[in-house]
């Protein structure tokens, strides 16, 4: 399958359709808000109200469900992976009726957009929980992704790429803010909640040169290399197939400027790889989230993992049994990038999709302070 954006770097010409629909009624700041986020391997959702320029998170769900297992090989949701992630949804919908939510975002991602079965299985879900769950466009998915990382770009960044490695597909986003004064960097980042094509206005704008949604993430990347027996050779192979589709990628094609450049990089991936340059023993948030990393200290995270082979990466507590079959796919994503824009600027965004759903709301409600993210 073929990765999914406009052709060019023109393509953002075209009149682009708003992530969201203004919300019929104002809702009050104190109000909770909702956001979840369906994926190829996770059922993730937060629950969160609006604080200053923020939210505070007050409940919060995430279950690994696999969702997109056997897909690869079927084209379908396998019976037993539908399974899972009803009785996932069903925790979630008794969260949400607990804390008494309105207004909410519940979408669901790769996996169900290349189903034969998926928009069957949103008619399930909703029939049996009573959740509508969307399955959203790679665009909006990359919209999503590029604000959620906002508060963690540097004002010094002119030069900005957003990576969200997922399960069934990773996005990247190059955004240019050179002519954005610099305190309104991350504001005028948030403002891409609305669409890659802004209007043009008095407002200085970040601009999209270029967006790609490749349809490999770790799950899908991982199963069409299955059956290669040596750790090292599919590891490369992983790598080398990941870059071969970023060839329509506008910025893979031309040198880009090392300075002031920096990659904001979001996945299970990128932040268990932060945990191992880390050394934690058990994982932390406060730690992870906004570390900063260079290609050096990514490559050596990455040898020690093939060093370990698939025995020592299973009983490495900073990967854990649960993401052990996936990291080295992660990793070759990983690798990839590195290898075509070495930077010692990524930044580790212990954050994503469910965070990017939760200010696109709030932000579209007018509940956020403008203000320093």
């Amino acid at each position: 399958m073929a990765p999914k954006r406009p052709k060019g770097a023109g393509a953002l010409e075209k009149e682009a359709r708003p992530a969201l629909s203004p919300a019929p009624a104002k809702p009050g700041s104190n109000q909770l808000y909702a956001a979840l986020d369906l994926g190829t391997n996770s059922c993730r959702m937060l629950i969160a109200r609006p604080q200053g320029s923020g939210f505070h998170v007050v409940d919060s769900f995430s279950k690994s469900v696999q969702l997109g297992a056997g897909l690869e090989k079927t084209g379908r949701l396998s019976r037993g992976s539908m399974s899972r992630t009803l009785q996932a949804l069903r925790i979630c919908q008794q969260k949400l009726r607990r804390n008494k939510v309105r207004n909410m975002r519940l979408v669901a991602t790769e996996a169900c957009r290349r189903a034969h079965n998926g928009a069957e299985f949103m008619r399930r879900i909703q029939r049996d929980t009573g959740l509508r769950l969307d399955i959203i466009r790679p665009e909006e998915e990359a919209q999503l992704a590029v604000i959620s990382c906002a508060p963690l770009v540097s004002r010094k960044t002119e030069n900005l790429l957003v990576v969200d490695i997922g399960g069934g597909s990773t996005e990247l986003v190059w955004i240019d803010i050179s002519k954005v004064p610099k305190k309104e960097r991350a504001q005028a980042i948030m403002r891409l909640h609305s669409g890659f094509k802004q209007a043009k206005g008095e407002v200085p704008q970040a601009k999209v040169v270029d967006w790609i949604s490749v349809p490999l993430g770790v799950a899908t990347l991982r199963d069409q290399f299955n059956d290669v027996e040596d750790d090292a050779a599919r590891f490369a192979l992983m790598s080398w197939f990941f870059e071969e589709n970023l060839a329509d990628f506008t910025p893979y094609q031309s040198a880009q400027p090392q300075e002031r450049f920096q990659i904001v990089g979001t996945s299970g991936t990128v932040t268990t790889v932060a945990a191992s340059h880390l050394g934690l023993k058990r994982y932390d948030r406060t730690k992870v989230d906004g570390l900063r990393m260079t290609s050096d200290q990514i490559d050596k995270v990455i040898h020690s993992y093939l060093a370990m082979g698939p025995e020592g990466r299973q009983t490495d507590p900073r990967i854990g049994q649960d993401r052990s079959a996936l990291i080295m796919s992660g990793a070759a994503i990983l690798q990839a990038l590195m290898r075509c824009w070495p930077t010692d600027r990524l930044s580790v965004a212990d954050r994503g999709l469910r965070e990017g759903l939760l200010y696109a709301q709030m932000s579209a409600d007018g509940v956020l302070e403008e203000g320093a993210y």
